[in-house]
């Protein structure tokens, strides 16, 4: 594993060359991805017209106010005013903090049948390009898909590149809840894939999931695969700063801050998802027993014990990964900081073994999987280190199945 090397030379070396890449990315893609303004989209509409909505001849609450609040008015409706309110504003509700999960659920297979009509209508739009018409197909499909029976989507925004969030288990009753944030190129249609289906969200959550049940059998567990923030798309200038981190942190705190019940809560965040956690980490609740990272550019900090958190923080990097070969530093607000499999970051550090690359750590089989679900179950005393010493199980010997409520 390659230690923090702090020699001045390697230093000033990986700063020239973050430098160059980031002049690069800017002469041949300018700063586009910062100049997008705000746009109309039907996730606002929706929200809009739940704003000028009412019930019981009273405004329906703001849609922004606290997941509390929001928990509360819903509570006091019956069963058929909640299901009225999903069919009316479905893209609001669906994405609603504070709303039960169930009633999201509902609200999103509204939200995803009314998209895949729109998108069928556009199949066969003669206005459109052919090329036009055959994306407007693979988005039906890739609905009608997410529409399947059992399928349990906690968030859908079908605007630009999409969003959406999707829980495997029962969030309700679990005991533990895992989150999985994604990193660059995630969108609806990288939600899940066919071929090398664990590299992406809804691959990893459902592994994830077998695993901590198979690491735990009474432990009741739910994992959500959450792409409900606007990642990065490929590697430049958004990838090499915090602006997406930053939104989707904010996003991130929203979501554990309304999740049902008191159950400890771990994070698993995968490359620039790690910069996300890391962004968000002195903002989130107390319930955030675990920050674990796979494959991190680093989490805008030079030591874990700046991330402002309770939470035990993990790290681990398989050996081929590529992202080791980054510039682990912040420069003008380009790079995000220190490596955080060095010995000097102070993260636990796990093993990665047959990992197999940078989106390998979701491949049943591996030690990184295996990993994330003992953390996941709360089985700390189980976890395999990245040394021989077992340095990242000491201080755990204490710590309870249960984690901290």
């Amino acid at each position: 594993m390659t230690s923090f090397d702090t020699s001045p030379h390697l230093n000033v070396w990986r700063t020239l060359l973050a430098l160059a890449v980031v002049f690069v990315m800017l002469a041949t893609t300018g700063w586009t991805a910062l100049r997008h303004g705000p746009e109309s989209t039907a996730l606002q509409a929706s929200l809009s017209d739940w704003e000028h909505g009412r019930v019981h001849g009273h405004r329906l609450p703001d849609p922004a106010a606290g997941p509390a609040r929001l928990t509360r008015f819903f509570t006091s409706l019956t069963a058929q005013e909640r299901a009225s309110l999903a069919r009316r504003y479905p893209l609001a509700v669906g994405n609603m903090n504070g709303a039960p999960a169930q009633l999201r659920y509902h609200a999103n297979r509204v939200a995803l049948a009314q998209a895949a009509s729109t998108e069928r209508e556009r199949m066969h739009d003669t206005r459109l390009s052919r090329a036009g018409q055959q994306a407007a197909g693979k988005r039906m499909h890739r609905y009608e898909s997410m529409l399947r029976d059992g399928r349990q989507i906690l968030a859908f925004d079908p605007d630009g590149s999409g969003r959406a969030a999707e829980v495997f288990g029962d969030l309700d009753k679990a005991e533990r809840i895992s989150v999985i944030v994604p990193g660059v190129d995630t969108d609806l249609s990288t939600f899940q894939r066919t071929y090398r289906r664990y590299s992406a969200p809804v691959g990893m959550a459902g592994s994830l999931y077998a695993a901590e049940r198979a690491a735990s059998p009474s432990t009741r567990t739910a994992v959500i695969a959450w792409a409900d923030y606007t990642a990065p798309a490929g590697l430049g200038i958004d990838s090499a700063t915090a602006m997406r981190a930053q939104d989707g942190a904010v996003r991130l705190n929203a979501l554990v801050r309304a999740l049902p019940g008191r159950s400890p809560v771990s994070l698993f965040c995968h490359s620039y998802g790690s910069v996300v956690c890391g962004v968000a980490a002195h903002t989130l609740p107390g319930r955030v027993s675990d920050i674990a990272v796979a494959g991190s550019p680093g989490m805008r900090v030079t030591k874990a014990a700046q991330l402002g958190t309770s939470a035990r923080v993990w790290a681990m990097r398989d050996a081929t990964d590529w992202i080791q070969d980054v510039p682990y530093l912040e420069f003008g607000g380009l790079g995000h900081g220190a490596d955080p499999v060095s010995s000097a970051f102070g993260a636990r550090v796990l093993s990665a073994r047959d990992a197999d690359g940078h989106a390998g750590y979701f491949e049943p089989g591996t030690d990184s999987l295996r990993n994330f679900a003992d953390i996941g179950v709360g089985a700390y005393d189980s976890v395999s280190c990245g040394d021989d010493d077992g340095a990242c199980r000491v201080g755990l010997s204490g710590a309870s199945m249960a984690g901290r409520a």
